[in-house]
Parts: structure tokens; sequence; C-alpha cells
């Protein structure tokens, strides 16, 4: 998984293998975190987290 900082939000892209996908990812800072949510991702290829902006694109 490679994290990009091209915007204000983390993007982060997911491998079919990381899924069901959901926000925060076990390697994101503690001190941040928000209550875990699945994300839907597997129809459109992206997915946004309602609570804190990061972006998720899922590479083929």
């Amino acid at each position: 998984m490679a994290e990009t900082s091209t915007s204000k939000e983390p993007v982060f892209h997911i491998k079919k293998e990381q899924l069901p996908l959901h926000c925060p990812l076990p390697e994101m800072s503690l001190w941040n975190q928000h209550p875990k949510v699945f994300l839907p991702i597997e129809e459109s290829g992206k997915s946004k987290c309602p609570y804190c902006g990061t972006e998720f694109i899922l590479e083929e």
C-alpha cells in the first residue's frame, strides 16, 4: 500500500487483499483515530471516509 500526499487529506492505494476496507487502517496514527467505519470501494474503485476525509483508491 502506498500513501501519497497530493491533497490535504491522505490518499491510500488499497489492494484487493486488503478488503473489506475500513477506516482507520491499522497503520494509521492512534492519536487521531475515529470509530471504525467500513467503506464501499469495490463498485467505483474509490471511497472517502466520512469522518476524516481520507481517500482510498482500489488498485487492480
